[in-house]
C-alpha cells in the first residue's frame, strides 16, 4: 500500500468536508480512529484509509470520521471508537483494515455492534 501523503490527506479532507455538519448535529454515526504515535506505529494510517474509502465510494453523508490522539492503550493499538446517536460508545481494538470494514458494515451502517471485535462499551467519563 502507497504512504499517504499530505497532499493526499488534504484532497480526501475536502472531498468528505461539508458531507456532514457537526455543529447541527447532521450525523448519526462518529467514528474515531486513534491515531497516536502507538496507533500510527501499529497501523491506524491503513484502517483510517479504509474507512475514508467506504464512506466516500459509499456516499455515506451521515457519518463523521475523525481522528484523535492516543486512548491509552497502547498495547491494544489500532483503536477505533464507534458512536451511534442513542446508543453506549464501543471501543475496537486491534484493528486491520479487514476488521475495520468488518466493523463499517456491521456497526456504522447497520447499529448492530460487532461483538467478537469489540473491546468494550460505555463512556470513559464518571459523570
Amino acid at each position: 500500500m502507497a504512504k499517504l501523503r499530505i497532499e493526499d490527506l488534504k484532497r480526501i479532507q475536502e472531498e468528505v468536508k461539508g458531507t456532514v455538519n457537526l455543529r447541527d448535529g447532521h450525523y448519526r454515526v462518529k467514528v474515531t480512529v486513534h491515531m497516536g504515535t502507538c496507533g500510527i506505529a501499529a497501523g491506524a494510517r491503513p484502517v483510517m484509509s479504509m474507512l475514508l474509502r467506504l464512506i466516500s465510494e459509499g456516499g455515506v453523508q451521515d457519518v463523521i470520521l475523525t481522528s484523535s490522539g492516543c486512548a491509552g492503550l497502547c498495547s491494544h493499538e489500532p483503536m477505533m471508537t464507534v458512536e451511534v446517536q442513542e446508543q453506549a460508545p464501543v471501543k475496537y481494538t486491534r484493528l486491520d483494515a479487514q476488521k475495520a470494514e468488518r466493523i463499517f458494515a456491521g456497526h456504522v451502517m447497520g447499529g448492530k455492534p460487532v461483538a467478537e471485535l469489540a473491546f468494550a462499551e460505555g463512556s470513559e467519563t464518571t459523570g
